[in-house]
């Protein structure tokens, strides 16, 4: 079985937010695979299907975002999955909007749902696809830009970026994730190098 968490925060008024590009991942993979994500289980929604070919589970936890590694955890325990193969999908600031990063492990992040979950879970040996929510100008507070409501032309590229994180987490299940890694990942320009 593998696990397959998009983070985000729960409720209709951070739907459109930067933070919630891991929710619309999870959404773009279950539309994907007909899998409805709606049970409530370990403080998250999750949905159980096959997706290329894999058993998985998708989830979406309902805590805030900075306790998401405590869903992420009870998932974890509850269906027996391996930590490093277990896929986190997050938003990432220092990309520019449109660009995927995969990595396979790493600590050094600014992103506090990612923190929670290697807090949580122990060890920061699990997937992750990073999907790219660059903000256009300079923010003071980086906690109230990726809580803002995207723009309209913002969230036309959330859906496609989405739709391609869904392809980069099916490729990592039936290629691998160096593969993946190959094909998604790009070298940033100066100045878009990503914190971790």
């Amino acid at each position: 079985m593998r696990l397959v968490v998009g983070l985000g925060n729960a409720g209709p008024e951070y739907e459109w937010t930067p933070h919630n590009m891991g929710f619309l991942a999870v959404d773009a993979l279950a539309e994907r695979a007909k899998i409805r994500v709606t049970r409530p289980e370990a403080r998250a929604l999750v949905g159980r299907g096959q997706l290329a070919g894999h058993d998985v589970v998708l989830a979406k936890p309902q805590t805030m975002m900075n306790l998401s590694g405590i869903a992420v955890r009870m998932l974890v325990e509850r269906y027996e999955c391996d930590t490093a193969e277990t896929i986190v999908l997050i938003d990432e600031v220092d990309l520019p909007w449109g660009m995927l990063r995969i990595r396979e492990r790493g600590r050094n992040s600014a992103h506090n749902g990612l923190k929670s979950v290697i807090a949580s879970l122990g060890t920061d040996q699990f997937i992750r696809v990073r999907m790219g929510v660059q903000p256009d100008r300079i923010w003071g507070d980086r906690r109230d830009y990726v809580l803002c409501t995207m723009r309209a032309d913002e969230r036309r590229i959330a859906r496609e970026e989405a739709v391609e994180a869904a392809g980069a987490v099916e490729l990592i299940l039936t290629e691998g994730v160096a593969t993946a890694m190959v094909r998604f990942n790009r070298k940033a320009s100066p100045g878009e190098e990503a914190t971790e």
